[in-house]
């Protein structure tokens, strides 16, 4: 009889490890931190030659009821930064050692408020560029950002037409336009004073957000954009075909940004609020997350579309990306969706473990669905995600999102990627 043993990762929390500092970033590391304040997403990026990005900087207004209620979270650490603040608070701590304070990058997935921000009258304005503070305007305010990418303005709708804003407007509650109207004014005004470049992301293309310091040191690193407008790359070159058609708005989330990112033997997907279930709650064969699922491929971490929803997360998506872990970015009560926690956690959708991190998870969720998130290596926190030794390995840090210094609650590896 052949005996096979699964060498699989340890948690390894020394005294020394819990309740310290995450070892500060150097040369040849890649760190993704998921920044939870409670209030959307925000994604900050070292990559191995001390490139930076940050993907989103999600910044929901506390005018609508619903985020001061018990259905979303609290703002974290405490309400005496903004959220945008609290990231660029968080990017200070973490940032190479020695390198000039400035983001390389800076991506909006797509316009939501807890993607990139809201404006209500309770948000204070730049003093001299003439536009409200929030998301990753205010972001942007207090840390130079060189270059900035998003899913553009004019496709699938022209979204400064102003019959297209008038009917956007008639129907949104969280204020789309006039957020975007003062976006384009920040764009405007820092491409003009500090030189900022902006460029609408490219679907298929591998040389947008690239390494800027020491590319030729590591050849196998790699951001390729998967998808974007719903404009899905094909797998070959920089091709890509279109599944929506000029006019045919389809709302922000199938419209988010894709990115895979690989560092040699390890891959990792992100992609914003795409999604894959139907009206009635079938697998999607022509939604998104069907489209791309087969120009991604495995990878070993992913983090959940449209933050768990239960419109995310098919059964095709699933089993085609088989991720070892999976990143859930929430804010929301009703985020896992259970048939969602029951689709990534198959093993008859595929074999293997797999580890499950949360940013937050609410009481209103745990009093539904119960011990089944007992499945989550960890409910709470920042999630880091450190890659080492040439992309071989890597480790998830989990780093303590109640307090500023931000120390370790737990760690957990080391994974072998595949």
């Amino acid at each position: 009889m052949k005996v096979i043993f699964l060498l699989l990762p340890m948690i390894l929390v020394t005294a020394q490890d819990k309740g310290g500092q995450l070892p500060a970033w150097e040369e040849g590391m890649m760190d993704i931190h998921h920044i939870n304040t409670g209030r959307g997403d925000a994604a900050f990026f070292v990559f191995p030659d001390a490139t930076t990005l940050l993907v989103d900087a999600g910044d929901m207004s506390e005018t609508h009821a619903r985020t001061l209620s018990a259905r979303n979270a609290v703002q974290k650490p405490d309400n005496s930064k903004t959220a945008p603040q609290w990231i660029v608070d968080y990017i200070h701590q973490f940032f190479p050692k020695n390198k000039t304070l400035q983001l390389d990058y800076g991506l909006i997935t797509h316009y939501h408020d807890d993607h990139f921000g809201e404006m209500d009258v309770k948000r204070k304005r730049h003093p001299k560029g003439k536009y409200g503070l929030t998301g990753m305007m205010e972001v942007g305010s207090l840390l130079p950002i060189k270059t900035h990418l998003d899913r553009g303005s004019n496709y699938p709708i022209d979204l400064k037409n102003t019959a297209v804003q008038k009917k956007i407007k008639a129907n949104d509650s969280y204020s789309i336009i006039e957020t975007l109207q003062e976006y384009w004014n920040y764009m405007d005004y820092h491409i003009k004073e500090d030189g900022m470049i902006y460029e609408a992301l490219k679907p298929g293309a591998i040389n947008q957000i690239y390494l800027k310091q020491s590319p030729n040191k590591y050849p196998h690193f790699e951001i390729r954009n998967i998808a974007v407008n719903g404009d899905i790359w094909t797998g070959e070159n920089e091709d890509y075909y279109s599944l929506f058609t000029k006019g045919d708005y389809p709302g922000e989330n199938p419209l988010s940004t894709c990115l895979k990112i690989t560092y040699g033997r390890f891959n990792y997907f992100t992609g914003g609020d795409i999604s894959g279930i139907d009206a009635l709650g079938q697998t999607d064969l022509n939604s998104l997350e069907s489209h791309v699922a087969p120009v991604i491929g495995p990878v070993d971490v992913a983090t959940l579309n449209h933050h768990g929803n239960r419109d995310s997360q098919n059964v095709f998506f699933v089993r085609t990306l088989r991720p070892r872990v999976w990143i859930q970015q929430n804010w929301s009560s009703d985020h896992p969706g259970e048939e969602v926690l029951r689709r990534i956690t198959s093993k008859a959708l595929y074999p293997g473990e797999r580890d499950l991190f949360s940013t937050v998870m609410l009481q209103p969720l745990k009093d539904v669905i119960g011990d089944k998130l007992d499945q989550y290596k960890s409910q709470n926190g920042h999630i880091v995600v450190r890659v080492y030794n040439q992309g071989r390995q890597y480790d998830i840090y989990i780093l303590n999102d109640n307090t500023k210094e931000r120390e370790i609650i737990a760690k957990y590896g080391p994974y072998e990627a595949r």
